[in-house]
């Protein structure tokens, strides 16, 4: 481990500012593609390419799990990067922050999501295999269903194309096999042996490790707005530090739309999210994820989901339904009385053996949400060497490694295949008072 590493918790620690050495390949990469987005056909910009100027070739802003497998994957390509993030990698402010996020491919039969999660489950497990803490638990995922549905049976069909293993379970055989679970009004279940859960703080940092060990520079400093028009040279921190560059890529998550106010505004809004870990009863090892997958009640309005035990944590419950509209500055990360006791009568229909249970830890984060659920990945329509990522909505974790090749490749010119959904000119505005 580097001197930058925890040796009792195998977690990085960066400085304020971490400059090694950028070991770079030579040699200059094709002119941006055209595609389908406005922004991306008009203006298209120069590819980034290899400078000997000293400036980074590409200066990524924003070391969430957009940012930071973006940022790893464009010096893997050979180009010099610069990361910048105001608080770090996996810190408690972020969308990215927290324990634990649920890797799955079952999207309904969506074909690009589906797709992109199962081109990140094997880089997740490959990074979990060079850390010296796991960062990925296999113990499955659950998806439960009240009802049949086309898109539920299309899904299935989908990721049975893709070699995905993945099975239909009825009732009586899921309350035979997962017996820490009540299946009231619960007609059948999904299940993906393969799925489960990263552990997302430590696998930023883990990945930041690697960057600067492999010659990135990382940078601790709020980025400022910029003014400039047609392509910028620099970004300015709060401190007054300048960062050159000769790309810029901005992943930062809810203060995307506070950088960008008029391009971005209010396309992606923040939202308010309450997440609950409960402890069970001493010597029951039952909601341990080596007993235990993690779940999806599906067809249930609030869309309830979590996970067992990691790394003795705690049960684990959160709802995917969007919450108030916040302020990832200012908003108060203290949960409500109010949610607690709606997630405790959802655990007396569902894990009644948990419902009374204590709470062991408690945590507020966000959303970044567009209005569509998609993300946005586009050039800035007026700065021509500016790429804007985000809307992650609550599922963009998982696709973390996909969406690092997609904006490098976006970066590099060398993108053959855009997603129209990710362009800037597909994603409309939240209306005022929508959460």
């Amino acid at each position: 481990m580097t001197p930058d590493t925890d040796q009792t918790t195998g977690e990085f620690r960066l400085s304020r500012r971490t400059v090694l050495t950028a070991m770079v390949a030579g040699g200059t990469l094709a002119a941006c593609a055209p595609s389908s987005s406005e922004a991306q056909t008009s203006d298209a910009p120069t590819a980034a390419s290899v400078r000997t100027d000293g400036v980074s070739d590409v200066v990524v802003i924003g070391a969430g799990v957009f940012g930071m497998w973006t940022a790893w994957t464009l010096q893997k390509q050979g180009l010099s990067v610069t990361l910048v993030d105001a608080w770090g990698p996996g810190n408690n402010l972020s969308s990215s922050g927290g324990e634990s996020r649920l890797i799955r491919t079952e999207y309904l039969g969506n074909r690009l999501y589906t797709g992109m999660a199962h081109e990140s489950l094997p880089l997740w497990r490959e990074l979990s295999d060079r850390s010296g803490l796991p960062i990925f638990h296999d113990c499955g995922a659950l998806y439960l269903y009240r009802h049949e549905a086309e898109n539920v049976q299309e899904s299935f069909r989908l990721q049975q194309d893709l070699d995905i293993p993945i099975e239909r379970i009825e009732r009586a055989d899921m309350e035979a096999r997962f017996p820490q679970f009540s299946f009231e009004e619960i007609s059948y279940g999904i299940y993906q042996p393969t799925m489960g859960a990263i552990m997302a703080r430590r696998s930023l940092q883990v990945l930041a490790e690697e960057f600067v060990a492999a010659g990135g520079t990382y940078i601790q400093g709020k980025v400022m707005p910029i003014s400039a028009t047609g392509e910028i040279t620099s970004v300015q921190t709060e401190a007054g530090e300048e960062i050159s560059g000769g790309q810029f890529i901005f992943a930062c998550g809810p203060w995307l739309p506070k950088l960008f106010p008029e391009v971005v505004g209010r396309r992606i809004i923040a939202t308010r999210q309450e997440v609950y870990f409960f402890q069970p009863e001493a010597g029951n090892a039952r909601f341990d994820y080596t007993q235990m997958p993690a779940w999806v009640d599906a067809h249930e309005e609030d869309l309830h989901y979590g996970f067992p035990s990691l790394e003795n944590r705690g049960f684990k419950i959160a709802l995917d339904i969007h919450g108030a509209e916040t302020d990832p500055d200012t908003q108060i990360r203290k949960v409500t009385e109010s949610g607690e006791a709606a997630v405790r009568a959802y655990m007396s229909k569902r894990f009644p053996i948990l419902a009374e249970r204590p709470l062991s830890e408690t945590r507020v984060c966000q959303y970044e949400n567009s209005v569509s659920g998609n993300f946005l990945i586009d050039h800035h329509p007026e700065f021509s060497n500016v790429i804007l990522v985000g809307g992650g909505t609550g599922h963009g974790f998982k696709h973390g490694p996909a969406v690092g090749r997609y904006v490098s490749e976006l970066a590099t010119g060398t993108l053959t295949d855009p997603a129209p959904v990710f362009a800037l000119s597909e994603h409309g505005f939240h209306p005022e008072g929508a959460h």
